[in-house]
């Protein structure tokens, strides 16, 4: 059988708040939202590059616990991002105060969580 599945299209996050989540989306690591058709309630499209990969965002009740989480993000669900450089993003979560951890198998990646406790890695492939 010929492996027909070839990339992500894109990972969905259950948020509290959509305009709080595009501040750390947009504004702390630099993505882009997008236009998103009318879904029957409130959310965000955020591209990823220039491919066709996604992150969404879904304003709904949140079902999973966000506290008890552990500590490093490593060791929960997660979505993992490709960067260029770690430095210019781990400058830009200090300056917002986000707390991240960094991989700990030694590659050059970081762990950190948006406003409602979604865990992102972000791996630095330059």
């Amino acid at each position: 059988m010929s492996n027909n599945i070839v990339s992500l299209n894109h990972a969905s996050f259950i948020v509290a708040d959509t305009v709080v989540s595009l501040v750390f989306y947009c504004e702390v690591l630099g993505l882009q939202a997008m236009e998103r058709p009318d879904m029957g309630f409130p959310g965000a499209w955020i591209q990823l590059g220039q491919g066709p990969e996604q992150i969404h965002l879904l304003e709904l009740n949140n079902p999973d616990p966000i506290a008890g989480r552990p500590q490093h993000g490593g060791r929960d669900r997660h979505i993992a991002l490709n960067a260029m450089a770690l430095e210019p993003i781990q400058d830009t979560l200090n300056k917002a105060g986000i707390i991240y951890t960094m991989s700990l198998s030694g590659r050059r990646a970081l762990f950190c969580r948006d406003p409602d406790g979604n865990t992102i890695e972000i791996i630095e492939r330059g």
